[in-house]
């Protein structure tokens, strides 16, 4: 057991580790594009981005899960995965992106709409400069597929050092062409989509040219029927379930303006403080989860990682609730306050989210991906007909409380499915004494506690810090691990035992681990 564990933990550190560097260097960056960019260009650029997310998940037809299932199957030739699957993402997102150039502008006026008695001076992203937009984004599309393809692959070994390295020189080129085009060109939406999609597309040519050994466009149709009869089921529930992060900010620009979503889309990305730990669960965990040959390991696994996975995101909500003020304040320009107020809300459906992360992988273990969508598929429309009550009257707050009960939605779906068809024991009453103790202390802090000023601040962050002390108090911990915690009385105790999270070698490609681990090494050394 402690073995999975470890493997997630330090795969899991890596990809967090550059999820992280990423997040630090574009939050340090909002209060620079927050004062070249109005609410509106904001929420236009976002709206654009979600899109291309959407678009990207209908595109892959489920390729990518497939390819995480199949390349560790006994029955299949890891290359021939490996290589079919590029091919069919190339083919399949080539098509798409022209296609759908002949409809920029009708895709434009769909996702950006013009509000009724709009004053020209105040036009920022509308036609024609949404259908520019609108063009940027499907070249996008391309990029995007194949971006994160190509950095599956190093998913697929462990190659977390090499993850690590592309993603940080991607973000780096990103940001950079990112200000000069806001900052020094005045290109506000254009300039935030330029940035991202042409360093991008860089980074896959460059990809595409590092991995062409393993690489062809030549589809083997029999083993792509087999790939697609796994992984398209998947798709529709991926794409619902995405909808969710979407449909909100459509909603939102029809029924309280482009520049509300704007402020909504800004507490999106202050709320991905927590997605840092999310983006490093949810690359790591599938790999790990699908090498678990024993089904009662599995299982024991999978309740171990969901209890911990809660416990620090539970902890991360608990500081981004209670310190969403002072986050914004610095982080933003005055006219971005109010995207504050659904910080926290959002910070749970994200936690939310890698829960269902786990449910899906326990699907994708029995076979049965079919039962994705009816989860998804409720869960899009309840938080359709939540939005379309919430927001209204409660503006961006409603977007988060529907999201939030749309995730409770397709969790408790999920759960009703998997554990018919794979039982694990969850550990429900330590589950039920982290909720707890997160909840008491976000609603002393929004009770209790000032709102601004020095002393709040001091008194939330010192609440916030509590937490570990207050899981302790009510016995969430057992006696080993209390056992544990007492021995890290110092440093050196703590970076021993973190140097033991080590995982074990892995076999690549079916070969002899450590024969491949050689040759992985040598290829990083080339990286």
């Amino acid at each position: 057991m402690s073995g999975y564990l470890r493997r997630l933990a330090t795969t899991g550190a890596a990809y967090t580790a550059a999820s992280i560097f990423s997040k630090l260097i574009a939050v340090a960056l909002l209060p620079l594009y927050t004062r070249y960019l109005t609410p509106e260009d904001y929420g236009a650029a976002e709206v654009m981005f979600a899109a291309v997310v959407s678009a990207s998940i209908i595109v892959r037809l489920g390729v990518i899960e497939a390819l995480l299932r199949f390349y560790y199957k006994d029955d299949e030739d890891p290359g021939r995965v490996l290589s079919t699957s590029f091919a069919a993402l190339f083919w399949f997102s080539t098509a798409a992106a022209l296609i759908a150039l002949p409809f920029a502008g009708m895709i434009s006026e769909v996702l950006l709409p013009e509000p009724a008695g709009l004053d020209p001076r105040e036009a920022v992203a509308w036609p024609g400069d949404a259908a520019d937009l609108a063009r940027i984004s499907i070249a996008g599309l391309w990029v995007l597929t194949l971006h994160e393809y190509l950095l599956t692959i190093f998913r697929l070994e462990e190659r977390a050092r090499a993850f690590f390295v592309t993603t940080m020189l991607n973000v780096v080129a990103a940001i950079g062409l990112t200000v000069v085009l806001v900052v020094g060109a005045d290109e506000g939406a254009r300039g935030l989509l330029l940035g991202s999609y042409v360093s991008g597309g860089v980074f896959v040519l460059g990809l595409i040219a590092y991995h062409r050994r393993r690489l062809s466009l030549w589809i083997d149709r029999q083993l792509l029927r087999r790939m697609l009869r796994f992984g398209t089921p998947t798709m529709p529930a991926e794409l619902s379930l995405y909808a969710l992060n979407f449909v909100d900010r459509i909603i939102i620009v029809r029924t309280l303006g482009l520049a509300e979503a704007g402020l909504y889309s800004l507490a999106v990305k202050f709320a991905q403080a927590v997605n840092v730990l999310v983006r490093g669960f949810q690359l790591a965990w599938p790999p790990l989860a699908y090498s678990i040959r024993d089904d009662d390991d599995a299982r024991r696994a999978y309740a171990a990682v969901v209890t911990w996975f809660v416990v620090g995101g539970a902890f991360v909500v608990s500081g981004m609730w209670l310190l969403s003020r002072w986050i914004v304040r610095v982080l933003a320009a005055p006219k971005f306050f109010d995207a504050y107020e659904p910080i926290g809300l959002i910070a749970a459906g994200v936690t939310l989210y890698a829960l269902y992360m786990v449910l899906v992988v326990i699907l994708g273990r029995t076979g049965r991906t079919e039962f994705n969508f009816p989860a998804t598929g409720a869960a899009l429309v309840a938080n359709v007909v939540l939005n379309l009550v919430l927001v209204p009257p409660l503006g961006i707050v409603g977007a988060g409380l529907a999201l939030v009960a749309s995730y409770l939605v397709v969790l408790a779906l999920m759960y009703g499915f998997t554990q018919r068809l794979f039982p694990v024991p969850y550990e429900w009453g330590r589950l039920a004494r982290v909720v707890l103790v997160s909840a008491v202390l976000v609603a002393a802090g929004e009770l209790l506690l000032p709102t601004d000023g020095l002393i709040g601040l001091l008194s939330r962050t010192v609440l916030w810090l509590a937490y570990p002390l207050a899981l302790l108090a009510i016995g969430f911990f057992t006696p080993g691990e209390r056992t544990w915690l007492s021995q890290l009385r110092h440093p050196v105790d703590l970076a021993r035992r973190l140097r033991a999270f080590r995982p074990a070698p892995a076999a690549v490609d079916g070969r002899i681990p450590e024969v491949a681990e050689a040759e992985l090494r040598d290829e990083d050394t080339r990286l």
